[in-house]
Formats: C-alpha cells, sequence, structure tokens
C-alpha cells in the first residue's frame, strides 16, 4: 500500500472518534485516561496532532478495540515517516489545497470506481487532452501554473497506475464524454487510443453508457468512490464530489452506500467492457 502521511493522519482522528464514540466515552474521559487536555484530545480527532504511541494504545483499549493496537501504531510510524508524493507541486496555483487530501486517499485506495458525464477522469487523460482542459478551464492562470497542474496531473497517473500494487479501477464514462471535442480532432482522436489502451489492462475496467441508457442513478453528476485496503474494515472508503464552489468527502458508511448503489447502478446500464472498446473504436473512426 502506498503512503500518504495527510490521508493515514485524517483517517487515524476520524476512526478514533468513531471508537470513542461507538464505546460511548466523552472526550473528557478518554482526556483523562491518558492524563491529558479535552483541548489536546480534540486535536487528536481533527488530526491536528497524532497522539503519542502509548495514549494510542491507551485509548483504543478504553474504545475497547485492543486487537488494533498492532495496526494502529504501524499506520502511526508510517504518517510520521512518510511523504506525501505530490509535494513538490505544493503551491497554490498547481495545487489547490483541497485536492492534497485527494491525492492522500487516492494514492491509498486499493480500488476506485468513477462515473464521468461530460469529461474523461483524471487518471486516463493524455498529456495534450489534460493541456486543452486545463487551458480551457483557467484561462487567467499564467501558462507556468498551467503547465504545473497538467504536469501534476500527468504525475498523478504515474503514481496511481504505474506501481507495482496498483488499484483495480473501474470508470463508467457517458458517451457524451467521448464525443465531446477538447482540444480537437487531432487531440480527442489521441484521448480515444489511450482509453483503448488502458482498458486491456488486467486492473483497469472501462464501461461506456451510451446515449440509449435512459434515466440513471448518476444524473446529478459525477463522483469518484475509493475503497481502502481490507485491513482498514469492511468496505471503508470515501466518496469524493467536486462542484464549482466546493469539493464534499462522504466517509460515514451510510453517506457511502448511496454512491456504492449508483455506480453499480451505473455499470449494470452501461455497455460491457469489449461492447465499450467496440463503440470507442467506432467513435475514434468518426471523429
Amino acid at each position: 500500500m502506498s503512503t500518504s502521511p495527510t490521508a493515514l493522519k485524517r483517517w487515524i482522528a476520524g476512526e478514533l472518534t468513531r471508537l470513542r464514540e461507538r464505546s460511548g466515552h466523552t472526550r473528557a474521559e478518554a482526556a483523562k485516561a491518558i492524563h491529558g487536555s479535552i483541548q489536546n484530545l480534540g486535536h487528536f480527532e481533527v488530526g491536528r496532532r497524532m497522539p503519542k504511541a502509548l495514549e494510542l494504545e491507551t485509548l483504543l483499549r478504553l474504545y475497547g478495540a485492543p486487537e488494533r493496537v498492532e495496526f494502529f501504531l504501524s499506520l502511526r510510524e508510517r504518517a510520521r515517516r512518510g511523504a506525501d508524493w505530490w509535494v513538490r507541486f505544493d503551491s497554490e496555483e498547481a495545487l489547490p489545497e483541497y485536492l492534497k487530501l485527494f491525492l492522500g486517499v487516492e494514492v491509498m485506495a486499493a480500488r476506485i470506481d468513477s462515473w464521468d458525464t461530460h469529461l474523461v477522469p483524471g487518471l486516463f487523460q493524455t498529456e495534450s487532452y489534460a493541456n486543452a482542459l486545463v487551458r480551457g478551464g483557467a484561462p487567467k492562470l499564467r501558462k507556468r501554473d498551467r503547465d504545473r497542474r497538467v504536469e501534476l496531473r500527468m504525475a498523478r497517473q504515474r503514481e496511481v497506475l504505474g506501481g507495482e500494487a496498483s488499484p483495480a479501477v473501474h470508470a463508467v464514462i457517458s458517451e457524451a464524454a467521448l464525443r465531446a471535442i477538447n482540444g480537437g480532432p487531432e487531440v480527442q482522436r489521441g484521448q480515444l487510443e489511450r482509453l483503448l489502451e488502458l482498458g486491456a489492462k488486467p486492473n483497469i475496467e472501462i464501461q461506456v453508457l451510451p446515449f440509449h441508457a435512459g434515466l440513471h442513478t448518476g444524473a446529478d453528476g459525477p463522483f469518484m468512490l475509493l475503497t481502502f485496503p481490507s485491513e482498514f474494515g469492511p468496505d471503508v472508503g470515501t466518496a469524493y464530489v467536486e462542484n464549482r464552489v466546493e469539493v464534499v468527502y462522504y466517509e460515514e458508511p451510510s453517506a457511502v452506500a448511496p454512491f456504492r448503489e449508483a455506480i453499480e447502478q451505473l455499470k449494470s446500464k452501461a455497455l460491457k467492457t469489449s461492447d465499450s472498446s467496440v463503440l470507442i473504436k467506432r467513435i475514434f473512426e468518426e471523429i
């Protein structure tokens, strides 16, 4: 599993909060158990600070989860010693603050499911296609900053898809995203070729939702569903939704469940992977 201190610290903080609440203990009781203050415990639960090893062990035993001590301690050590891969891009223009957590969560995922309505997903974009999108989406940015955003997107692909333990990726893409000419016909043709290459990889599945599929649960917009490795617990994951105003992370199982249901319905309505490849080839020839 790849390491992201940013994502690990957030997960440890969130899980400590959930375990405390499920055990019925107040912050005051937890703080007393580690001989600390309520304010200090609050720092742990929002990810501002990580508890020391002994504090972490004491809290987990108090919360009735002694069997998870070793796992949490290993995560704490990874968070302390690791480095986020994207730090070299860390500037406000190239890497907005909201994106940092997402990049950390994504690189740790064991499975990535996504639904895209009008654009090819970022993990699959060619450099020319990404450049056209950045130019069109942020025309006021200086060329240097636009170039850095494209470099970041290409580096993201290498980090997520280029390792030995790459996640399983299943993308459902609207036919509209394949027919839209972004950057010109040659750029779009190159992008379609890239999709065909990626779809042949054993860990990547690409399905196209055709125009004739009718109404579906993805009508309210694109999203990504990132599932963590099994050692984090059953079906632990994050649904990520981005719009013009904000990004939202849904992490409670009850909030993530509707996204799991939606992606499964989209998969059932979309063309099979083999038929999707046939349609991508047909669109390529038509452009």
